[in-house]
């Protein structure tokens, strides 16, 4: 919802051209990945240590670029190859791809000493752990008797902090690790063995930040020589992403988790209400009609709840998400919110208040940017409504997490904001003119 812009005229809906895979392992589909150790040489790796991505990301082409070549010399000295094998000798930077990913599945290979102590970065964060998981080891007092494979950076008792099983090898085996990210949302495999299921990975370096949309893999490694091989990834698209995300992790037990239901059929308006001759079903979807608009609502009430959806915006795309909406008036400010649906990069948006971008509620909190993916490519979305809080996880990454009773500051003065402390209502769509589309809505109802 955008107050006080002129409308624009929007180009259409966009075909999308994404055709998501199922995540596997390397044997059953090799041709799907790609090799990031060429065998020869270390081509397409420089050298980072510990550091915020967010950083050097942000350097001139020219800073970036020295930076990347002053690092080949400490890479040269303690990195060798030795047939197939990347071999580290325990110090120096960390083997760091030069291509930035955003979500992928990765397969590799390690072979480790007593002593050592590593781990892989994803999107240049840390990392899944690898340790050594022996007494001996002396790390058992901070988590290495629980097994390599956890995100150990993760807060004490966040979920993936510690691996759900040990599945290390012996000292002088090869383990094999698969990792798949999706947006936040990590799952590790060891040796064949499932130690993190579809955890969000949290940002060490500002926990208050989502992850990097995009960065590169780390190989992490001190304390002593580790050894890697047939290191390859592979690159996931929106659909494989969204299957994934909608059904809670790559190996969940259906196409959308256990307690959701299903709140738009795909053919027509059943159980909906409002001005749906606003609207349009088109291939499935629910679409707003192009110069046409209002807000539709389910015919259920809903207080506490959890709603996820695909929707696609063409460029400069507009709507939003109606939250305990009371059936009628301006969901903005008569329900508890109106979330942002919104192609906030277009440029005539440049200069809107934080809190009207994708994903904010609408004059009361901003959420995070730059997780949207281009208009005409279906992003996933999830909304929990708990309380007074709200959660807002787009395309697995959270990029609001606001609990609205304890806002202060308003885009207009509060008293606008009049229905923000409703505890029920109806969930719908604010159009606004703009042939925005959804499809996959489902809603669980939070129990106490």
């Amino acid at each position: 919802m955008l107050k006080h812009l002129i409308a624009s005229a929007v180009v259409g809906l966009v075909a999308v051209c994404a055709h998501g895979q199922t995540a596997t392992d390397a044997g059953s589909a090799p041709d799907r990945f790609v090799a990031l150790f060429n065998g020869t040489d270390l081509s397409g790796w420089w050298g980072a240590e510990t550091e915020n991505p967010r950083g050097w990301m942000a350097l001139e082409p020219e800073k970036l670029a020295e930076k990347k070549r002053s690092s080949l010399a400490n890479i040269r000295a303690h990195w060798s190859i030795d047939g197939d094998e990347l071999v580290n000798d325990g110090g120096g930077l960390y083997l760091t791809t030069e291509k930035n990913y955003g979500d992928f599945e990765l397969l590799l290979e390690y072979r480790t000493v007593a002593g050592a102590d590593s781990g892989i970065y994803l999107r240049g964060l840390p990392q899944v752990q690898i340790w050594d998981t022996t007494e001996a080891g002396g790390k058992w007092s901070i988590g290495a008797d629980k097994g390599s494979g956890g995100l150990w950076n993760n807060s004490p008792g966040a979920a993936g902090k510690d691996p759900l099983v040990k599945a290390d090898k012996p000292f002088g085996e090869w383990n094999q690790v698969r990792v798949v990210m999706v947006g936040e949302r990590v799952s590790v495999w060891l040796n064949g063995q499932l130690v993190v299921d579809h955890a969000r990975l949290e940002n060490y370096f500002d926990r208050g930040l989502p992850v990097p949309r995009v960065g590169p893999i780390q190989l992490q490694t001190h304390g002593g020589e580790i050894r890697w091989r047939n290191v390859k990834i592979r690159e996931i698209g929106p659909e494989e992403a969204n299957a994934i995300l909608r059904r809670g992790g790559v190996d969940g037990p259906g196409a959308v988790r256990p307690g959701f239901e299903r709140v738009f059929n795909g053919r027509d308006f059943g159980g909906w209400s409002g001005p749906v001759d606003n609207y349009e079903v088109v291939d499935g979807a629910l679409r707003c009609k192009e110069h046409r608009g209002g807000t539709i609502y389910t015919n259920a009430v809903y207080d506490d709840f959890v709603v996820q959806f695909e929707f696609l915006l063409p460029p400069g795309g507009n709507n939003g998400l109606a939250i305990r909406y009371p059936g009628e008036g301006d969901t903005a400010y008569v329900g508890m919110c109106e979330l942002q649906v919104l192609d906030s990069e277009d440029a005539r948006y440049a200069n809107l208040d934080p809190r009207q971008y994708h994903g904010s509620a609408y004059g009361q909190a901003a959420a995070h940017r730059g997780y949207l993916r281009p208009p005409g490519v279906w992003n996933f979305q999830e909304v929990t409504v708990n309380g007074s809080r709200i959660t807002v996880e787009l395309n697995g990454t959270v990029i609001l997490d606001k609990d609205l009773g304890e806002v202060t500051e308003f885009m207009y003065e509060a008293s606008k904001f009049a229905g923000r402390h409703r505890t029920e209502g109806h969930f719908g769509f604010a159009g606004h003119s703009d042939p925005v589309a959804f499809r996959e809505v489902w809603i669980r109802r939070i129990e106490e």
